[in-house]
This record gives C-alpha cells, sequence and structure tokens, in this order.
C-alpha cells in the first residue's frame, strides 16, 4: 500500500494544461512582457511605478501568463503581448547552432512550457518559435539521455543544473 502524502501530477502536455499539477501553476505565474491596448479603469494599483488611479493606454507592464492569457482577445485589443527575450530570434539563432551550450534554468525553468503557452497569442514569429522549441528539445534529449545512461559513479549536478524543469522531470522520472 502506497502511503505517500503528495503524488505528483504530470503537466499538461503543449498548449494544454493540468490545474492539478504543481508544474503547471508555477508556470502560470511567469511573467510575460505586455502593453495595454486600451485603458483599465481603477486597476491604478496593480501597476507598482504609477501612483494614478488608470493604467492609461500603451501602459507596459509585466503580468503573469495566466492574466494575459485571460485578458487576451484576438477580436477586441485589450492588451498586446510581447515575446520573452529568450524567444526573440537572436535567441532563436543560438539555439539553432547549439542548443546544448545554453543554461534553460537560468533563462527560465519553464522555457518549453512557456513557449508552448506563447503559441495562444498571435504573433507572426509563432511558427518560428514552435520549431525552434521543438528542435532544442530533440538536440537536448539525445545529450541528456547519454549522459544519464553512461553517470554510472559520476557527479551529473553539472548537467542537471542547466535542465528546464521538464528535461529534469522526464530525467528523473525514467
Amino acid at each position: 500500500m502506497d502511503l505517500q502524502s503528495y503524488m505528483a501530477v504530470p503537466p499538461g502536455i503543449g498548449m494544454e494544461e493540468n490545474f492539478f499539477s504543481l508544474d503547471d501553476i508555477l508556470l502560470s505565474h511567469e511573467r510575460l512582457p505586455c502593453r495595454t491596448e486600451s485603458a483599465f479603469p481603477r486597476l491604478g494599483f496593480l501597476e507598482k511605478s504609477s501612483e494614478t488611479r488608470d493604467i492609461p493606454e500603451g501602459t507596459k507592464m509585466e503580468m503573469p501568463l495566466w492574466l494575459a492569457k485571460g485578458l487576451y482577445e484576438r477580436k477586441r485589443r485589450v492588451l498586446s503581448v510581447e515575446l520573452p527575450k529568450v524567444y526573440r530570434e537572436g535567441w532563436r539563432t543560438v539555439f539553432g547552432a547549439d542548443p546544448i551550450v545554453v543554461d534553460l534554468h537560468k533563462m527560465g525553468p519553464y522555457y518549453y512550457g512557456l513557449g508552448s503557452q506563447m503559441l495562444h497569442f498571435d504573433s507572426p514569429e509563432n511558427p518560428e518559435i514552435a520549431n525552434t522549441i521543438l528542435q532544442t528539445f530533440i538536440g537536448r534529449f539525445r545529450r541528456t539521455m547519454d549522459s544519464s545512461q553512461n553517470a554510472y559513479n559520476e557527479d551529473t549536478s553539472a548537467l542537471v543544473e542547466r535542465l528546464d524543469c521538464l528535461e529534469r522531470n522526464r530525467n528523473i522520472n525514467n
């Protein structure tokens, strides 16, 4: 009989979320750069750098993913979400050249999860982002599997600390 007080719930796959997963809950609190496309009356207290009562149109601010997804609408422009720097063209070039050298955990522990959630927002760069995420995972997966199968009596902490949470979970569970 298993007497664990907590049984891990796996995160959702791709753009779907699992609301019972701790990883998905933490992912939903990742902050995104946004710009308001309309005024937000009586919500000035949300913007820490401002002392006004309202948030005016055109204000740049960071919002957690869950709030940005809730406010974002394609038809009625309430806010626009900008790409975090790790998904922009410069970083996509780095990932395309050699994804193994990048410390994904330092860039944000949910690189794959946040990247797949970014596809909810309209952007002309979505196909390139999706392709980069996939190719990064493929390129890093080979190295991770090789290291995990040849790591008997070796210290792999230097490798593990550079992994994204998805890679860590797959590495630990296998």
